[in-house]
């Protein structure tokens, strides 16, 4: 699976976004799927996890409660609902993946699974 990124934009702080992290011939069965986020002069930060093992989620602090992981597998999309935004989640970003064994949750250690990505990301930028 290649997938790439899709659904940022230019919103309003206290405001929603949906992005979408899609791959039109492959499906996830099998990866866990990552989403992370970098901010000009800053450094890359994990956002979020799933797991197509037994769609298990996880969050970084920063955005517990606010954003949320979703699969539809119909369409080969893993998706990153974003609600209530503020200026600080501003940045790129991306989502990236990594074969899993049959038995795989994600956990506060899933940045030290080696985790790739495929697109260019898509900004997101919050207004105050």
């Amino acid at each position: 699976v290649r997938p790439v990124e899709s659904g940022g934009g230019l919103v309003q702080a206290g405001g929603s976004l949906r992005l979408s992290c899609a791959d039109s011939s492959s499906t996830f069965d099998g990866y866990g799927v990552a989403w992370f986020r970098q901010a000009p002069g800053k450094e890359r930060e994990a956002v979020a996890c799933f797991s197509s093992r037994d769609h298990s989620t996880y969050y970084a602090d920063s955005v517990k409660g606010r954003f949320t992981v979703a699969s539809d597998n119909a369409n080969n999309t893993v998706y990153l609902h974003m609600n209530r935004l503020k200026p600080e989640d501003t940045a790129n970003y991306y989502c990236a993946v990594v074969p899993v064994p049959r038995i795989w949750r994600c956990s506060e250690r899933f940045t030290t699974d080696p985790f790739r990505a495929f697109g260019q990301g898509t900004q997101v930028t919050v207004s105050p």
